[in-house]
């Protein structure tokens, strides 16, 4: 797809690293430009403070810095850790469109449980899932208010929502880039698949829809070739 290099946040949470290192393992194995993958560990976030006390993970609110860490400057794509990708993350790269501050799958739909992962609860609200694959357009000027001290002061809803942008600002993604199949069921063809009720790696969401992709992955991940003995 072309020889640039893609700047890539991940959220990262210790208690599922897993998923962080198995979604890493399905970037580098499809892409076909250079990554540079940061996790969004709160660990290495000095200058940002966790203050919300209603998030299911640790980078639910963390992604929001994403232009701040890019010093206001160029393009940068976050994605959730509890991801797959089943192709070349260049080809999301490549629809980036300068008149839009965010572009994401815009996502309309109801939950289909009220629980999800380590017993978190599972609201519905306007744009649920929107915030969990964006194409960050970092220079852009409506980005310039999103600071460490505003993310730590919004409310949920407010950056979820992406609250401080207009509409015309959102631009929009094809859906499979942002595919849930514990939400939708299976589709062959998911760029990026997003068990945003619980990885594979949890005992309970084992056997949702397309795990064994997961299964596969998490081997690839941990695989060594041996020397032979013979």
């Amino acid at each position: 797809m072309g020889n640039d290099m893609i700047p890539l946040f991940i959220g990262f949470d210790p208690r599922e690293a897993v998923v962080y290192h198995v979604c890493a393992q399905s970037l580098i194995r499809h892409a076909t430009s250079p990554l540079a993958m940061t996790p969004l560990a709160l660990k290495n976030l000095q200058s940002y403070r966790e203050t919300h006390t209603d998030g299911s993970n640790n980078f639910i609110y963390s992604r929001f810095l994403v232009p701040h860490l890019m010093r206001y400057d160029g393009w940068a794509l976050y994605i959730d850790g509890d991801m797959l990708l089943r192709d070349d993350i260049a080809k999301l790269w490549a629809m980036r469109d300068d008149s839009k501050a965010v572009m994401c799958v815009q996502h309309d739909y109801k939950t289909r449980t009220q629980d999800k992962y380590l017993g978190s609860k599972n609201a519905d609200y306007p744009r649920k899932n929107w915030s969990s694959v964006v194409l960050w357009n970092c220079g852009h000027p409506a980005n310039r208010v999103v600071t460490p001290e505003f993310v730590m002061s919004a409310s949920g809803a407010q950056l979820h929502r992406f609250s401080w942008l207009d509409d015309s600002l959102i631009g929009a993604l094809p859906i499979v880039w942002n595919w849930l199949p514990d939400e939708f069921g299976p589709n062959d063809d998911a760029k990026l698949l997003h068990w945003t009720l619980g990885a594979p790696c949890f005992h309970e969401y084992a056997d949702v829809p397309m795990a064994a992709e997961w299964h596969r992955e998490n081997l690839l991940a941990t695989y060594c070739l041996q020397r032979s003995l013979g």
